[in-house]
């Protein structure tokens, strides 16, 4: 059988393939999958879509009426998939449950070490031949306060090395980590999360109730020299809101791995067009502000990883079996109603 496969980054397109060797072809395709892309996969029974793929209904109504059976999704969240259409259509959905949790979270620190030390700045200068300091200086993390938003598996990876840098951890999320708490995390509020933190992750899944998360007045509360990374879902952070308070002068940096209008920019090659998000634009303006293209997932190992989730999701499905990442199937309703 001839899989398709979406949105696939070209250093990911050997591993994919490899993995599928021996079983099934499968046709990578770099483009997005969307409503206008939807008609490709035509005579494919099983989809397998990327990071920011649009799956809304009118997407999953043209790949069932085309006879797609299966929609094989390779990355964790699925805020982007409408999972009742899905059941309502008679499709089955997987995910990717888990991957390595070191990819984001290192990746979270990096970012908060290149804000911190102003690391592009410094590059951009030393190009030029500007060997100056000014406006350059950052701070120690030692003896600062972490605030981990969300401690699943990559909040706690990053409470980790939060904990060998020897900063303070604060934890919010619905139910404590035993081995964050052993890290010696105390949990609190979110407004005192907020309001302590010197450097503030995201490290929670979008869902309804963590939709614009940070806003306008929880970044009130934040310290004004105060450092916030988002490595998780772009919608966690009203983008608009972020703005004014850059514009306000507040905030020490910030850097974005994702952006809540990422789908249609992020994986793709824009250089040559016009840009017509206007906030993006702005963020972008601000010297203390790093905006990166949802790569924090982006090692071989959990690629490697992801790779090898998909394939074992496909193999289920063809023998008849309920992936084990599946979070719709024929006979199973949607994840949320479970």
């Amino acid at each position: 059988m001839e899989i398709i496969a979406f949105g696939v980054q070209r250093d990911e397109k050997p591993l994919l393939e490899r993995a599928f060797a021996g079983r099934h072809q499968v046709r990578s395709l770099d483009v997005r999958l969307n409503r206008d892309t939807a008609p490709i996969a035509s005579g494919y029974e099983v989809v397998s879509p990327g990071v920011n793929a649009d799956l809304a209904a009118p997407v999953l109504q043209e790949l069932a009426a085309g006879g797609t059976r299966m929609i094989a999704q390779r990355s964790t969240g699925h805020n982007n998939i409408d999972l009742q259409a899905a059941a309502d259509l008679g499709l089955t959905v997987s995910r990717v449950a888990h991957y390595s949790p070191h990819s984001v979270a290192e990746y979270a620190w990096a970012l908060a070490g290149a804000v911190n030390r102003h690391l592009v700045r410094a590059a951009d200068r030393t190009r030029n031949f500007d060997f100056r300091l000014d406006g350059l200086m950052g701070r120690d993390f030692r003896g600062r306060t972490a605030g981990v938003v969300g401690t699943g598996r990559i909040g706690e990876a990053f409470a980790r090395i939060a904990h060998g840098y020897g900063m303070e951890l604060l934890g919010w999320d619905a139910a404590a980590n035993p081995a964050c708490e052993a890290l010696g995390m105390r949990y609190v509020g979110r407004d005192e999360l907020f309001s302590r933190s010197d450097l503030v992750s995201l490290h929670v899944p979008l869902a309804e109730d963590t939709r614009h998360l940070v806003d306008a007045r929880t970044l009130a509360l934040m310290k004004p020299d105060a450092l916030l990374v988002n490595s998780g879902r772009g919608a966690l952070v009203d983008t608009s809101a972020l703005v004014a308070t850059l514009k306000a002068g507040r905030l020490r940096g910030v850097a974005l791995d994702v952006y809540e209008q990422e789908a249609g920019l992020f994986h793709l090659d824009r250089s040559l067009d016009v840009l017509l998000d206007d906030t993006l634009a702005r963020l972008t303006t601000f010297h203390n502000v790093l905006v990166t293209s949802h790569q924090a997932y982006f090692t071989e190992d959990a690629v490697g990883q992801i790779v090898e989730a998909t394939v074992r999701n496909v193999e289920d499905h063809l023998a008849g079996r309920v992936p084990r990442d599946a979070l719709v199937t024929p006979e199973r309703p949607p994840a949320a109603e479970r």
